[in-house]
C-alpha cells in the first residue's frame, strides 16, 4: 500500500512524538515526578507516560511504513485502522476530559485532540479511499 495520506498521518504522528518527548517531559513528566503525592501513583504515572511513549514511536513508524509502501503486508489496512481508531479514541477522550475540566478555554490549552484527530482522519481515509 502507497497513501499519500497515511504518510501524512505518519508525519503528523511523528511530530507527536517529539513533542511528547520535548514538551511532554518538560510541562508534564518532570513536574509530576517533582509532585508530592504517593510514590506508587506517581511511578506509575510515570509507567503511563513510557506506555504512551511507546504506542506513539511504533503507530508513528507503522504509518510512515505502511504509507511510504516500504511495508506491503497482508493485514497492513486493518493495522492503519486499528491505529486510527486509538488516535480517534485519545481526540475524544481528550475532548472529553477538557470540557469537563473546568480550565478555561480548555479546547485550546489541552490541544493536543487537534493532532490525534488529524491522525486518525488521515489515517482512515488513506486505507478506505482511493487517495493513493
Amino acid at each position: 500500500m502507497v497513501s499519500w495520506l497515511v504518510t501524512i498521518a505518519g508525519a503528523l504522528a511523528a511530530f507527536v512524538v517529539v513533542g511528547h518527548f520535548v514538551v511532554g517531559t518538560k510541562q508534564f513528566l518532570r513536574p509530576m515526578l517533582a509532585a508530592d503525592f504517593d510514590p506508587v501513583a506517581r511511578k506509575t504515572m510515570h509507567c503511563v507516560f513510557h506506555y504512551v511513549s511507546a504506542f506513539l514511536i511504533l503507530s508513528s513508524v507503522a504509518l510512515l511504513l505502511f504509507g511510504t509502501g516500504v511495508v506491503d503486508v497482508p493485514g497492513s489496512v486493518p493495522m492503519v485502522k486499528f491505529i486510527a481508531l486509538n488516535y480517534a479514541a485519545f481526540a475524544v477522550w481528550q475532548i472529553v476530559l477538557a470540557l469537563t475540566s473546568g480550565i478555561e478555554r480548555p479546547l485550546l490549552k489541552m490541544f493536543q485532540w487537534t493532532m490525534f484527530a488529524a491522525i486518525a482522519i488521515c489515517a482512515w481515509l488513506g486505507v478506505g479511499c482511493h487517495c493513493h
